[in-house]
C-alpha cells in the first residue's frame, strides 16, 4: 500500500491531491483524511483509489491517511502520508482614521502576495478606553467604518484580522496600531472685494489656504454667495481666485469651503469666516436721447427753449432706481425706473446745451454712467 501526494510541498490555501495503490484484497472503498477537512471516501478500482483534492492548511509537516473499508464497511486497511506546508505568506494591514464632525471613520487595505480572492473575515478596531468596533472583510475589501467616537490626536487605535471560521487565510496579518496624528491647524480666508460690484458683472474673490501657516498648494475651493458656486484650485502660494456673478443688488455673504486637499492638515471641510458684499444695480442698459424739438406750449420757463425726451433702463429689469440726467454737463432732472426697468424724463434745455445741432446726455444709475447723443430737431417753429 502506497500514498502518493502532489505535490509533497504546497503552500497554505493551495491545493494538493492525494492518490492511494496497492490497496489490500477486499477493500472496495478508501476514505481520505487531512488535517480536519472533511473526509473524502472513494471507490477502489484494480487496487487504486483517488486522486482526491484538498487545500493547504496550517505549516509544516502534516498527517494524510486513507482508510480502506470492505463491502460490509469493515476496515480492511491503512496507510499514512505527509504533506509539507509552508506558512502563508505574510500581507500588510494599512489603517486610516480621518475625523470629521467629532467622529472618527477608520479606512483599511489588505495587500497580500498570494491575492485576495477568498480572503475573508472581520477586522477589530481596538479603541482608546478598550472598546471595539469591527467590519467584515468580503474577498479583500472592507469598508469605511465610524468608529463612533472622536479620536483625538496622539490617541491611538489598534487594528487586527481574524480570518471567518472555515476560511483559508492566503496570508498572515500581523496586528497594528495606528496613531492619530496631530495635526496643524487648516485655514481658509476669503479676502475682502474692493472692487465695485454690480448685478450680472463677474467679479474676482479670491481665498488663502494654509495649513499650520504654510500654504496649501491644490486644495479644491468652493466660493459660495453668488448666482451659483464656483470651484477652483489654489496655486503653489494657496492662493485661489474664482469670478462670482450676483443677481440681485443689496448685501450678499460670500463664503469659501475647503473640498478637498492633498496634506496632512485635515482642510476637508474647513468653511472660511463669511465676507459682506455689496451689488449695485446694473447700469449698463441703453440710454435713449430722443431729437430734441423747438419748444411748442411754454412747458419750461426760459431759457431752456427746448425740449428733449431722455430715457435709460437698468437691467435687470428693476422699479423703483433714481436716474440722474445730466445735459452738457449740467443736471436737468432725475427720474425713478418702472417695473421695466425704464426711466423717462421730459427735460428742458437751453440754448446752450445745443451745440452745433446736437446734444449729449447722460445717465447716471449707482454710479455707473452711460451717454448717448441726439439732434436738434426744429420739428415746430418756435413760439
Amino acid at each position: 500500500m502506497a500514498l502518493t501526494i502532489t505535490p509533497a510541498t504546497v503552500s497554505a490555501c493551495s491545493s494538493f491531491t492525494v492518490s492511494a495503490t496497492g490497496a489490500p484484497a477486499g477493500a472496495v472503498n478508501a476514505t481520505f483524511s487531512y488535517d480536519g477537512a472533511p473526509p473524502q471516501t472513494v471507490a477502489v478500482t484494480a487496487g487504486a483509489a483517488g486522486p482526491v483534492t484538498f487545500t493547504a492548511a496550517g505549516s509544516g509537516a502534516q498527517l494524510v491517511s486513507v482508510v480502506y473499508t470492505d463491502a460490509g464497511s469493515a476496515v480492511v486497511g491503512a496507510d499514512t502520508g505527509t504533506v509539507t506546508v509552508t506558512a502563508a505568506p505574510a500581507g500588510t494591514l494599512t489603517t486610516t482614521l480621518t475625523t470629521v464632525g467629532g467622529v472618527t471613520t477608520a479606512a483599511t487595505t489588505l495587500t497580500c502576495p498570494a491575492g485576495l480572492t477568498g480572503l475573508n473575515g472581520t477586522i477589530t478596531y481596538t479603541l482608546p478606553g478598550g472598546a471595539t468596533v469591527t467590519a467584515t472583510v468580503t474577498n479583500g475589501v472592507v469598508a469605511t467604518v465610524p468608529l463612533g467616537v472622536s479620536v483625538l490626536p496622539g490617541q491611538t487605535v489598534g487594528v487586527s484580522f481574524a480570518p471567518a471560521a472555515g476560511t483559508c487565510a492566503a496570508c498572515t496579518f500581523a496586528p497594528i496600531t495606528v496613531t492619530v496624528p496631530v495635526q496643524a491647524t487648516c485655514s481658509v480666508v476669503v479676502l475682502p472685494v474692493v472692487a465695485p460690484v454690480t448685478v450680472g458683472q463677474p467679479v474676482q474673490v479670491t481665498a488663502v489656504v494654509t495649513c499650520g501657516g504654510s500654504p496649501v498648494a491644490g486644495a479644491t475651493v468652493t466660493f459660495n454667495g453668488g448666482t451659483s458656486p464656483v470651484t477652483v484650485t489654489t496655486n503653489a502660494l494657496g492662493i485661489a481666485t474664482g469670478l462670482l456673478t450676483f443677481g440681485t443688488a443689496g448685501t450678499v455673504t460670500v463664503t469659501a469651503t475647503v473640498t478637498a486637499a492633498g496634506t496632512s492638515c485635515s482642510c476637508s471641510g474647513v468653511v472660511s469666516l463669511p465676507i459682506t458684499v455689496t451689488v449695485q444695480q446694473s447700469g449698463n442698459g441703453p440710454l435713449q436721447a430722443l431729437p430734441a424739438c423747438w419748444r411748442v406750449n411754454v412747458p419750461f420757463p426760459l431759457p431752456n427753449l427746448f425740449t428733449a425726451t431722455l430715457r435709460a433702463t437698468v437691467t435687470p429689469a428693476t422699479a423703483g432706481v433714481p436716474v440722474t440726467f445730466s445735459v452738457g454737463g449740467q443736471v436737468v432732472g432725475t427720474a425713478v425706473t418702472d417695473a421695466s426697468g425704464t426711466a423717462t424724463l421730459n427735460a428742458g434745455l437751453s440754448l446752450l446745451q445745443i451745440l452745433s445741432g446736437t446734444y449729449t446726455a447722460s445717465a447716471t444709475i449707482n454710479g455707473t454712467p452711460v451717454q448717448a447723443t441726439s439732434t436738434l430737431t426744429p420739428c415746430l417753429p418756435p413760439v
